[in-house]
């Protein structure tokens, strides 16, 4: 028995599955192994692979082709959510335009005691810095060209009728 997919729903369905499965893993495998340290908008992108991989999961669970269908559109939705956010969050990182959280405010003015407070009210680690780039991409972008190109094929693989 072949584990490979026969039909390009299929094939929609395990992406759907192993695609959040290795960014969710590489993103966690940075943090514990390669010792980086999640902002906060890092973790907002982990939220949504985290449900794309239990609706993927449901995906394997139910019978009838509609239904497989619409979790696996469903998961790929939530897919390209986290690739928003991953948009959203590279922008911040390169300066695009400013964060909404605190951890990408620019320092108060006012007394050393009253920026000391400050600064130890905020996070330790900045959205608005990557800790980790390649070619000039960092995490953040890489989620967002990994989960939108994914989310695409995905949509795509899901409404196209079986190959036989």
């Amino acid at each position: 028995m072949s584990v490979m997919p026969r039909t390009t729903p299929a094939l929609a369905r395990w992406i759907a599955l192993l695609l959040p499965l290795a960014l969710l893993g590489g993103a966690i495998g940075s943090q514990f192994l390669g010792g980086l340290v999640p902002c906060e908008m890092c973790v907002w992108q982990r939220w949504p692979h985290l449900a794309a991989i239990v609706v993927a999961l449901l995906a394997f669970a139910v019978r009838g082709r509609s239904a497989v269908t619409a979790l696996v559109l469903l998961a790929a939705v939530l897919i390209a959510i986290s690739g928003a956010i991953g948009v959203y969050h590279a922008g911040t990182e390169y300066h695009w335009w400013q964060g909404i959280t605190a951890c990408t405010a620019a320092p108060t003015q006012g007394s050393p005691m009253d920026m000391l407070t400050e600064a130890l009210r905020r996070p330790i680690v900045r959205c608005d810095v990557p800790q980790w780039t390649m070619a000039g991409i960092s995490l953040a972008g890489f989620n967002a060209i990994f989960s939108l190109g994914g989310a695409a094929l995905i949509a795509l693989l899901a409404i196209r009728r079986p190959v036989r």
